[in-house]
């Protein structure tokens, strides 16, 4: 287990960090123990309570198998963990992890398009007009990262408008994992922040409740960002 002492600042997020990167990196395998909370604390020249706390949030992110009375084990996290883990999975030690930034785009491209033809199947005058501001406060934005956030917002209410609890837990989570790059991937994101006429075909499928014309508009939309970021990770990951 390569554990290395951490400093004092944000003492029990570093533990976690470190724990997480160690399971995902194989590390530590699934199901094996870990150290007593004592131990982890004398390896990392830390309190138990910051041990213990790290542990309670690897335990709630489902990494851990905790047995009262026995030993704490680790748990294979891709067959126990949520999206609720992809920032965390993103940026660990404050590195970009190239294969889950590849997840992400492919994932993005796959969902954008169905969600876009829930949305038109339900479509209201409500949402067409929600939809219609976005679009508007989307085209007023000058600077790049602002106009990604304007096009969150919009697929935030694309979401909303196709009324699924799943979609929209799974585009929370793409969304955490998505903000905290939103500046380092304003170049590449304004091939499709910038395409106002796309945007404003792809409500006009919606308004017409047309699902497969929705799909496919909003395909168009989100592939030529999302190709060129596709490549760029897929160079990063050969270098």
């Amino acid at each position: 287990m390569a554990l290395t002492r951490v400093s004092r600042r944000l003492v029990p997020d570093q533990v976690f960090d470190q724990i997480l990167s160690d399971v995902v990196d194989g590390e530590l395998e699934a199901g094996e123990s870990l150290p007593s909370e004592r131990r982890l604390a004398e390896v990392l020249g830390v309190s138990r309570p910051a041990v213990r706390e790290a542990l309670q949030r690897m335990a709630q992110a489902r990494l851990l198998q905790v047995r009262h009375g026995g030993a704490t084990t680790i748990r294979e996290f891709r067959r126990a963990a949520g999206l609720d883990l992809l920032p965390q999975l993103l940026v660990r030690n404050d590195e970009l992890d190239l294969g889950v930034a590849r997840s992400i785009l492919e994932a993005r491209l796959a969902i954008g398009p169905h969600v876009a033809s829930m949305a038109a199947e339900r479509s209201t005058p409500a949402l067409v007009d929600t939809l219609g501001k976005a679009i508007d406060a989307l085209d007023a934005d000058v600077d790049p990262v602002a106009r990604q956030h304007s096009a969150l917002s919009f697929w935030d209410h694309v979401v909303d408008g196709a009324d699924s609890i799943v979609f929209r837990l799974m585009f929370n989570s793409l969304r955490a994992a998505y903000e905290p790059v939103v500046e380092a991937l304003a170049g590449h994101m304004e091939a499709e922040v910038g395409q106002i006429d796309a945007y404003r075909e792809l409500v006009a499928t919606i308004a017409a409740h047309e699902a497969d014309a929705a799909r496919v508009a909003a395909a168009e939309l989100l592939r030529p960002a999302t190709t060129s970021l596709l490549s760029a990770v897929r160079e990063l990951e050969e270098v």
